[in-house]
């Protein structure tokens, strides 16, 4: 499947939106793991096939500027015995894709809504 300049995928689409939902909630940093948690527990989940599958969606959207990334501090990393992590962060273009993506979603929701009701006929005489 062949995307279109610009456009994102689904899974691009949720990364963007659960980085936004982090931000609202006083997050403005996040790491793939961390992100991966928040997709796992989101309806979205079945997006997420494997680790290596996010973290080159990862990759796409900060080459198309909707992310910005960073190493954290490797002393943070030593003191807590564990390797280093890559730091991500939302950009403005980033936070207007997921506008975008749950404007979709509502008017998605909206028309099954208005589809999903049955059409009342007329009762034969």
């Amino acid at each position: 499947m062949r995307r279109k300049s610009g456009s994102l995928v689904p899974l691009e689409q949720a990364i963007c939106l659960g980085a936004a939902n982090l931000r609202r909630h006083g997050q403005d940093d996040f790491h793939g793991y961390e992100i991966a948690k928040h997709l796992g527990d989101d309806a979205d989940h079945r997006l997420l096939t494997a680790y290596g599958t996010l973290y080159r969606a990862l990759g796409r959207l900060e080459k198309m500027g909707m992310l910005t990334s960073r190493w954290e501090d490797p002393q943070i990393a030593a003191d807590e015995n564990r390797p280093g992590r890559r730091i991500y962060t939302l950009t403005a273009d980033g936070e207007r894709a997921a506008a975008e993506a749950r404007d979709a979603a509502k008017q998605t929701s909206a028309s099954r809504k208005v589809a999903a009701r049955p059409r009342r006929r007329p009762l034969p005489a």
